[in-house]
Parts: C-alpha cells; structure tokens; sequence
C-alpha cells in the first residue's frame, strides 16, 4: 500500500482573526513561517514524493519544511503542485468568521450545517464535492511506486478523514485532528484511503 503523509499548511493572518480562507490565496504570517520552521517530519518524508496546493499558504510551508529534511539522507522529488488538493471553496462566505455566520444565519445556518458531507455555502463547496474531486488524486498516488507528503488544507484532509473512517460529518469526527499535526493515511489500489495514524506529533509542535 502505499503510504500517504498529510499536512495541513502554517498559521496566516486569517487563520488568526477566524476567518473563513477557502480559495483566497492568503500568505503565511510571520507567526506562521516561524511556527512552520520548528516543525520536523517523519524520517520517511524525506524520501517521499512531496505535492501540495497551489495556494501560497500551502506552498510556502512545503517549501520550508523541505529545506529543514535532513542532510545527507535520501533527497525528496521536486515540489510538485495539484490543483485538486486546493482548499474547499468557502464562496460567499470567505472572509468571514464562523462564529458570525451562526449568529446571523440562526436556524437556516444550523440546519445547513446538519447537513454533514452535503454541507454547502452559498455558491461554494461541500465536503462531499471536495472528496469528489479529490478521490481521482489518490488514486493516482496508490498507482505510483513511492510515499507521498502532501501539504495541503483542513478542509481536503477532513474530506479524506471522511473517506477512511466513514465519518458524515453530522457530528463531531471519530477523533479531532489537531493543528500542527501530520496525518498518515494508507492508501488501497483503487485510491481508498484507510487511518494509519492521526495526530502525529511534530517536534516543537
């Protein structure tokens, strides 16, 4: 099988202020790169095949932690990018807070939000669209002879959290995934993903 190590990008300015990101490409924050440079991968990472988003947040953090692998050891491939690893498309409501939307949506918020994987804001994405999109991607990793690190964002690496643990997203996940965490999934050769471990500790994390 092969093994997938999932990662979601560094603390931005959004990040810090609640706000809703999706596709608006937001850069790390100061706070964030620093963050991200104390982070250490998995021994196996280095040696893996490395794909990430291409939205800056994603890239930028790909980029830091390949400059701190290792010396001397195995070198990964060059930073490769997929669209399809893209953050889940927030609409209407990126740039805004959570907390706020509930406030004013009231009802209609809590029912959409009951919806779990159909989940959908207005005029953007539901989880259950992102593993739509996003299952063509693994499948194509289970058919390459190699590892693969992928940094990417919290919506895509819920999506295929949902995916191994048959979790609807109608309430709370089997088990949080916690932030400054990696996640390694493994994946079957038609691309199904199954937990091999969750909330892998980074050093300094």
């Amino acid at each position: 099988m092969t093994a997938l190590l999932l990662l979601r990008h560094g603390p931005t300015a959004w990040n810090e202020e609640g706000r809703l990101q999706g596709r608006s490409d937001q850069p790390l924050s100061a706070a964030g790169r620093n963050a991200v440079a104390q982070w250490r991968l998995p021994a196996e990472a280095a040696a893996a095949a490395w794909i990430c988003s291409p939205l800056k947040r994603a890239r930028e953090t790909a980029e830091i932690l390949r400059r701190r692998l290792p010396a001397g050891g195995p070198r990964p491939t060059a930073l490769a990018q997929d669209a399809r690893l893209i953050e889940a498309d927030w609409g209407a409501w990126e740039g805004q807070r959570l907390d706020d939307l509930r406030a004013a949506g009231g009802s209609a918020m809590a029912a959409n939000e009951a919806r779990g994987l159909d989940f959908r804001p207005p005029n953007g994405e539901s989880p259950r669209a992102v593993q739509k999109r996003v299952l063509p991607w693994l499948r194509e990793q289970a058919g390459e002879d190699r590892d693969v690190v992928a940094v990417t964002h919290k919506g895509v690496i819920r999506a295929i959290y949902a995916l191994a643990s048959g979790w609807d997203m109608r309430d709370r996940p089997p088990v949080k995934l916690k932030p400054a965490r990696a996640h390694r999934f493994a994946l079957a050769a038609d691309g199904r993903p199954s937990v091999a471990a969750l909330n892998i500790a980074l050093d300094g994390a």
